[in-house]
C-alpha cells in the first residue's frame, strides 16, 4: 500500500509513468494494513502539448535529453534515506535487496548489514556506492532475474548474486538461507522448512457447473486443434479436459487459429475459445480479420456474462458499467454478423448434445465461424444453482465417464466394481448442471429427492386423499 502511494507521488513530481512490480508471495498474501486518510485530488483539466503526448521523431529528439534529465532527478530522489534504507551490521558482508526478499533476508541473516532499496530503476547510485564501501563482500537478493545485481555491476562495483540464488521457482528464506551459507558467509541451515505430513495433490480445475467444461469435451471429442486464451477455460489445457494446444496473450486466440488454418500445418480442423469479456477486449480485431481473411476456422465464444478470472467485474457486454449503472449491452450475435461472419450459431453449453452438434456443424462450413455459448459462470454476484445430483450406488459400473469432466464435486469412493472405483457426488458443491448425467452410460447420476413441505391445511388435505 505504502509503496502504491509513494508510486502516484512519483508520477505526480516528475511527470512519469511508474511500474509497482509485486513478487509471487506478496501477490498470494492477505494481511491488515493501515489504509490511512484518503487523498482525494481535484479534477484537472488536459493540458494539450503536441511535442510532449505526440512521439513523432522531431519530438522524440527533443525530449530524450529531457527523459535523462528525468532519471536522475528520481534516483537522486530515491537516494534519500527516509527512502532507500541502511540497516548497519557486520563488516563482513552486506545485502543488497527489495520488496518482499528484504523479510527474508532479515529472518534468516538478521546481524548482516541491510541496504533496502525503494525502487530497482532507477537505481539510488549514491546509496549503493555508500554502502558498499561499507562492507567486505556484498550480495544482492532478489526474485528472478538479476536486474538490482546487473546494475549495481554497471557501476564498477564487485556484487555477487544469482550465482548463489537461483534465477528459477519463488525465493524464500530456505532459499535465501542455503544461498548464503553456499556463499560461505553464514552456516548450513541445521533444519530445512517441511511438512512432516505429505499433502494431496490437488491440480487446478474448473468450477463444479462451469459452463465452459462442455465446450471443451466436444472440441476434445472432434479431435480438433485448439488454439486457446487468457481466462478460466485457459484451465482446459490441463487433465482430465486437456483439450487447449495453445494460448499466448489475451485476444490472440483467433489471431492464432487465423495462422494455424492458413500455414496447411494443423492436424485437423482449427478451433479457436475464446471469452466473452476476452472477446470484448481483444477478439474483436481477430475476428475481423478472420473475416477479411475468409480463414477457415470456428471461433468459440464462452459467454458467461462476467469477467471470471479475476473476480466477476463487468464488462461491454454485461449492459452494466464498473460503477453498477446500467447499460446498452453489446449484442455478440449482431456484432459477429455485422463483421460478416455469415455463420454464427448460439447453443446452451448444459445440454452437451447440442453443443456437440453446434460446434461439428460450424466446422463443417467453409469459412469463418461462431459458436457462442449462453450460460452465466457460477460464481457470478447471483449464485447459479439448481437441484444437485446424487450416486444410485448399486446402477455406478465404475466406468469413470464422469470423472473426464473434471468435476470438483464428484470424488472417487472406496466401493469397488470389477476393480475400479466407485464415485460419490458432493450435494454441497454440485450445482446442478446435469453434465455428468448426461455422460454417465448406466444412468445411475439422477437429482437429489427434494423433499415436500405441506403447510397444516395441505397436511389434511394430504391425508384426506
Amino acid at each position: 500500500l505504502d509503496s502504491v502511494r509513494l508510486a502516484f507521488d512519483i508520477s505526480e513530481r516528475f511527470d512519469t509513468p511508474v511500474i509497482v512490480r509485486s513478487s509471487t508471495r506478496l501477490s498470494h498474501t492477505r494481511s491488515l494494513v493501515a489504509v490511512g486518510e484518503r487523498l482525494d485530488v481535484e479534477p484537472r483539466q488536459f493540458i494539450a502539448d503536441p511535442t510532449k503526448a505526440v512521439m513523432i521523431p522531431a519530438h522524440a529528439r527533443s525530449r530524450h535529453p529531457l527523459l535523462l534529465e528525468r532519471e536522475a532527478e528520481v534516483a537522486r530522489f530515491l537516494d534519500h534515506p527516509s527512502l532507500t534504507t541502511t540497516e548497519a551490521g557486520g563488516a563482513s558482508f552486506g545485502v543488497i535487496t527489495a520488496g518482499t526478499a528484504y523479510t527474508y533476508v532479515k529472518e534468516v541473516a538478521p546481524e548482516a548489514s541491510v541496504l533496502k532499496l525503494a525502487g530497482s530503476y532507477p537505481l539510488a547510485e549514491e546509496a549503493v556506492r555508500t554502502f558498499c564501501d561499507s562492507v567486505d563482500r556484498v550480495f544482492v537478493v532478489e526474485e528472478l532475474e538479476p536486474v538490482i545485481e546487473e546494475a549495481v555491476q554497471r557501476l564498477g562495483i564487485a556484487v555477487e548474486g544469482k550465482r548463489w540464488f537461483s534465477r528459477t521457482g519463488e525465493l524464500s528464506p530456505q532459499a535465501v538461507a542455503e544461498g548464503l551459507a553456499a556463499a560461505g558467509v553464514m552456516p548450513t541451515p541445521e533444519t530445512t522448512f517441511q511438512f512432516e505430513v505429505a499433502t494431496v495433490a490437488r491440480p487446478p480445475v474448473l468450477c463444479a457447473g462451469c459452463p465452459h467444461v462442455s465446450t471443451y469435451l466436444a472440441t476434445r471429442a472432434l479431435d480438433v486443434q485448439v488454439a486457446g486464451d487468457i481466462g478460466c477455460y485457459t484451465l482446459a489445457s490441463l487433465e482430465p479436459l486437456a483439450a487447449m494446444d495453445t494460448c499466448v496473450a489475451m485476444g490472440s486466440s483467433i489471431g492464432m487459429a487465423i495462422g494455424m488454418a492458413a500455414s496447411g500445418g494443423a492436424q485437423g480442423p482449427v478451433v479457436a475459445t475464446i471469452g466473452d469479456s476476452t472477446f470484448m477486449h481483444g477478439g474483436i480485431q481477430g475476428l475481423a480479420d478472420a473475416v477479411y481473411s475468409d480463414a477457415n476456422i470456428t471461433v468459440l465464444i464462452l459467454d458467461n456474462g462476467t469477467t471470471a478470472m479475476t473476480g466477476g467485474q463487468e464488462h461491454p457486454g454485461t449492459g452494466i458499467t464498473l460503477q453498477g449503472a446500467t447499460s446498452t449491452p453489446v449484442d455478440l450475435v449482431g456484432l459477429c454478423k455485422s463483421l460478416g461472419v455469415k455463420d454464427t450459431t448460439v447453443v446452451d453449453p448444459y445440454d452437451l448434445a447440442a453443443t456437440y452438434n453446434a460446434i461439428e456443424t460450424a466446422m463443417a462450413y467453409v469459412g469463418p465461424s461462431v459458436v457462442i455459448t449462453n450460460r452465466p459462470c457460477v460464481e457470478a454476484p447471483i449464485k447459479v444453482r439448481d437441484q444437485p445430483y446424487e450416486v444410485i450406488s448399486d446402477k455406478c459400473t465404475a466406468c469413470q465417464a464422469c470423472m473426464t469432466i473434471g468435476c470438483p464435486s464428484i470424488v472417487w469412493t472406496d466401493e469397488l466394481f470389477e476393480g475400479r472405483r466407485k464415485v460419490v457426488i458432493d450435494p454441497i458443491t454440485c450445482t446442478g448442471c446435469t453434465l455428468c448425467a448426461q455422460l454417465c452410460p448406466p444412468l445411475a447420476i439422477v437429482p437429489v429427492p427434494v423433499p415436500v413441505l405441506l403447510s397444516d391445511t395441505n397436511r389434511e388435505a394430504a391425508t384426506d386423499d
